[in-house]
């Protein structure tokens, strides 16, 4: 390969029958006592790397700017092989079921009091929670629950947090149902408690949740996560005949802030 045609060369004749020994057909290194320049640099590089390669190429006497272009960007550039994964239909569905569901974390026992202090009781007869003031010797009637608490990966509510709320020792929950288009509190058995493990936000499993909602120390609210701005509430201390009942927060004679205490 010649450098600079116009180059004063000096060979050393020894040396010359030992490289051309080692190249190959079509290559030749002259020394040059020329100043360097960068393209004299280039070009021994690429020699080199052709030689240590053990790629034999024939270049022409005539080597343009062109060509020096085209090796380098053949000797720099990587070929970088890209598989694209989709997801099947059925992992999409899950995924968005996950996405748009709640899951169940743990429970725990419980027992809740309202802001006259009066304990939730369970009628047997009515099948319905009261709010009532209990002396010491009657303490045994006091209701307790297993709260159940739940993540969502889309919240709606970030200071809220989802949880169902079952009467322990049976397979009793708390649920929010419509009786004459009005949001109204039950007792609702269920038979199979998995069901409550991951709720599908569009199911109507939906009425066993509620948003837990601190209001203060000691103080939450819990709200309907199917019929929203509706609180389960409980009655003035003189009137316990009413039952613990959904009512919007604005609603006159009636408590929406309770203290849920742990057991365990």
């Amino acid at each position: 390969m010649e450098f600079e045609s116009n180059c004063c060369l000096m060979k050393n004749t020894s040396d010359s029958v030992a490289w051309s020994s080692k190249l190959p057909h079509g290559l030749d290194v002259e020394i040059s006592h020329h100043p360097s320049t960068l393209r004299c640099v280039v070009n021994l590089i690429i020699a080199m790397e052709r030689i240590n390669g053990g790629k034999a190429v024939t270049l022409g006497t005539e080597f343009r700017d062109e060509d020096l272009f085209n090796v380098l960007l053949e000797s720099a550039m990587e070929e970088h092989t890209v598989i694209e994964l989709e997801s099947t239909p059925t992992e999409r569905g899950d995924a968005s079921r996950r996405a748009s569901g709640f899951s169940s974390t743990g429970d725990y026992e419980c027992s809740v009091t309202d802001s006259e202090n009066k304990c939730w009781v369970l009628n047997s007869g009515s099948m319905e929670l009261h709010a009532i003031m209990l002396q010491g010797g009657s303490s045994y009637h006091k209701v307790h629950l297993n709260l159940s608490t739940y993540v969502t990966l889309v919240p709606s509510d970030t200071e809220a947090r989802p949880v169902a709320l079952g009467i322990k020792g049976s397979n009793l929950y708390l649920s929010c149902q419509t009786s004459d288009g009005t949001p109204t509190l039950r007792l609702e058995e269920v038979v199979d408690k998995e069901q409550l493990k991951s709720i599908n936000r569009q199911s109507d499993m939906v009425r066993f949740l509620f948003y837990r909602r601190d209001t203060g120390v000691d103080a939450s609210t819990l709200e309907s996560a199917q019929f929203r701005n509706w609180f389960i509430s409980t009655a003035l201390q003189q009137d316990n005949t009413k039952p613990v009942e959904m009512c919007q927060r604005a609603t006159p004679n009636r408590f929406t802030t309770f203290t849920i205490q742990r057991h365990n």
